[in-house]
């Protein structure tokens, strides 16, 4: 199991180390939504309605909508600032009957196993439950918020299961058309007790299975096994990270290949012979030799309209 928390049982002056693991599972069947056409699933991003655009993270805050339509902000510095003290103890207030609590208070159950030498505290706490027949009552703190826990023993295990505070459980007077005067036929009375007597039975939970998870599980099994229409495979999504890397690569190579300190020439001053091609590597390089062979002899413009340069004056 994976370890979600780590902290300490404290009841009076005792100080119980524990780990604690989730004790329940999902195990309903998760559909996702697809695209028919290409088979990929649907993604579901953050966007903003009103700017009609995807939002980072860095542009996201908390909110609490006080009125409709308003919000007061809090930065995570302020959440934090709030946060329950103690973080890291689970701490039994009061010790009570387990038959006192109405099932409706029950979120989810943890396990609790004892963490670096807290053995015998543990075995101390798990043995005095057992013996007394008390379950203890505590608060909490996972994942900032704050619970109302029971802890109580299973077989040789400390239980917790968190709870719902009082104030969160909606009051059985607002739900609509309970029935107010009862009027019940003592005949049929009679038949339905009769009737529970015949059904009651020990509490076995194996004999008990989730049938549309298992009638799902084998419909999603017989339409892999025929591999029709209804089989796809999402394509595969592109790598744009290698794309990239990829044309940084061949620039790179381009950039290689190209001579060092080269420059353009203009097309008016190119002639024949190894100095003209020495003389447009090298800014350095002597002057090519004009077309007509003698100093100061404007060179011939070539076809197409390129312009020919002024020819230098002699000394």
């Amino acid at each position: 199991m994976h370890t979600v928390w780590k902290g300490a049982i404290s009841f009076g002056l005792v100080h119980v180390p524990v780990k604690m693991f989730t004790a329940t599972e999902d195990k309903d069947v998760h559909l996702r939504y697809i695209h028919k056409p290409c088979g990929t699933p649907i993604a579901y991003t953050r966007s903003c309605p009103h700017c009609e655009k995807a939002v980072e993270w860095e542009e996201i805050s908390r909110g609490y909508e006080y009125e409709k339509g308003r919000f007061v902000l809090f930065e995570n510095e302020e959440l934090e600032a709030v946060k329950p003290e103690n973080t890291r103890t689970i701490q039994i207030l009061d010790f009570v009957a387990l038959e006192e609590i109405d099932p409706m208070f029950y979120q989810k159950t943890y396990y609790l196993s004892p963490d670096q030498a807290g053995a015998g505290a543990y075995g101390l706490l798990l043995e005095a439950m057992r013996q007394s027949g008390r379950i203890g009552i505590a608060k909490v703190a996972i994942r900032s918020k704050s619970s109302l826990a029971a802890i109580r023993c299973v077989d040789n295990c400390i239980c917790m299961e968190t709870m719902f505070y009082p104030d969160e459980i909606r009051a059985i007077s607002a739900v609509p058309n309970l029935p107010q005067n009862l009027q019940v036929n003592d005949r049929e009375l009679n038949m339905a007790k009769l009737l529970i007597d015949q059904l009651s039975t020990p509490f076995e939970p194996e004999k008990y299975t989730d049938d549309y998870r298992a009638a799902l599980l084998q419909a999603i099994e017989r339409k892999v096994a025929g591999q029709g229409v209804d089989v796809v495979t999402a394509p595969a999504a592109e790598r744009t990270n290698v794309i990239d890397l990829m044309a940084a690569l061949q620039a790179s190579l381009e950039a290689v290949k190209a001579p060092a300190g080269a420059i353009a020439t203009d097309p008016g001053t190119a002639a024949g012979g190894g100095a003209a091609k020495k003389g447009a590597r090298s800014k350095k390089a002597a002057p090519a030799a004009a077309a007509g062979g003698e100093t100061g002899a404007p060179a011939a413009p070539k076809a197409g309209g390129s312009r020919a340069r002024k020819p230098k004056e002699t000394p």
